[in-house]
C-alpha cells in the first residue's frame, strides 16, 4: 500500500555507510527527509545526492536530518560517500525492509535486476506523519526539491 500524506511513516531500522544503526523512531523530535534512490555510482542518483549534499544548509536550517536510502551494501554506500563528498548519512537496505514498508520497491530496474528502491522522497515530521510522498515511476526522473522544500517550510 502506498504511504500517503498525513500517515504515520513506517519505522526502520538500517545500518549507515559506518555500519551505525538508525532508525526512524530514533530521529523523534527531528524533521526527516528520506531520499531513496535505486544504487550508489549512477548518473541521476548521483546528481541527485551531489544535489542534496550542496543544499544541506537549507534542510539543517529545518532542522531536517536527511538520509539516502538505498539496497547497496554499507561498504558500497561508504565508498560512495566518500568519493562525491556527501555530508550526509546513506542507509543500506540491503534485506529490503525499508523499500517493502514504503511501497517503494521496483522489480523491474535494468538489465533484468529486480527489487532495488524506486527514486521517492518523503518529509516526515517530528511526530513521524508523513508530510510530503513522491514515488517516481522512471528511475531517470529527477525528485521534487521544490515539493520537499515547501513541505519543511510549512513545518516551521
Amino acid at each position: 500500500m502506498s504511504i500517503t500524506v498525513g500517515q504515520k511513516a513506517p519505522n526502520f531500522n538500517l545500518p549507515d555507510q559506518d555500519k551505525n544503526m538508525v532508525s526512524l523512531e530514533g530521529l523523534k523530535g527531528k524533521n526527516v527527509v528520506l531520499l531513496f534512490f535505486p544504487a550508489a555510482f549512477t548518473g541521476v542518483c548521483t546528481k541527485e545526492l551531489c544535489q542534496t549534499r550542496d543544499e544541506l544548509a537549507f534542510y539543517n536550517g529545518f532542522n531536517a536530518s536527511v538520509y539516502g536510502i538505498s539496497v547497496d551494501m554499507p561498504f558500497s554506500l561508504g565508498k560512495f560517500k566518500e568519493l562525491n563528498a556527501i555530508t550526509f548519512p546513506l542507509l543500506s537496505d540491503f534485506n529490503k525492509e525499508a523499500i517493502t514498508a514504503y511501497d517503494v520497491r521496483n522489480e523491474n530496474f535494468a538489465v533484468g535486476l529486480k527489487g532495488v528502491a524506486k527514486r521517492a522522497s518523503f518529509v516526515i515530521d517530528k511526530e513521524g506523519v508523513v508530510r510530503f510522498a513522491e514515488v517516481l515511476p522512471n528511475p531517470g526522473d529527477y525528485p521534487s526539491f521544490d515539493g520537499i522544500k515547501k513541505a519543511l517550510e510549512s513545518l516551521k
